[in-house]
């Protein structure tokens, strides 16, 4: 399937949102969490960097445009329902604002994890 294809089969929420799951491709670590318009995955695809839209901002931004960790997409997929994009990327350095790798370290959240094992 190619990119328009793919990008029309998105369904997205009565805001115009998706959200996506941000996936590390060397390793499937979740890197992050955030949301996208159409125009923030057309942007993506084009480009080859993530973009995404900022629910606070209310605007369109790309990964690392002040910290220079850009998110290099390596392939973007849609669940079964269409209803959330799963972007495989290579980082070019800490992911979550805190400077971690990733938003989901315990270090970056005061360790606000929990294990059945």
């Amino acid at each position: 399937m190619d990119a328009a294809d793919l990008l029309a089969r998105v369904r997205y929420d009565d805001r115009g949102l998706v959200p996506c799951v941000v996936q590390h491709v060397a390793d499937g670590r979740v890197l992050m969490v955030a949301w996208a318009d159409a125009e923030a995955l057309s942007r993506t695809v084009s480009t080859g960097q993530a973009h995404f839209w900022s629910r606070s901002r209310r605007e369109l931004w790309r990964k690392g445009a002040t910290s220079g960790n850009i998110l290099e997409v390596r392939s973007i997929h849609l669940d079964c329902d269409a209803d959330t994009v799963l972007l495989r990327v290579q980082p070019a350095g800490p992911v979550c604002h805190t400077g971690a790798a990733t938003c989901f370290d315990d270090e970056a959240n005061d360790g606000a994890s929990w294990s059945a094992g």
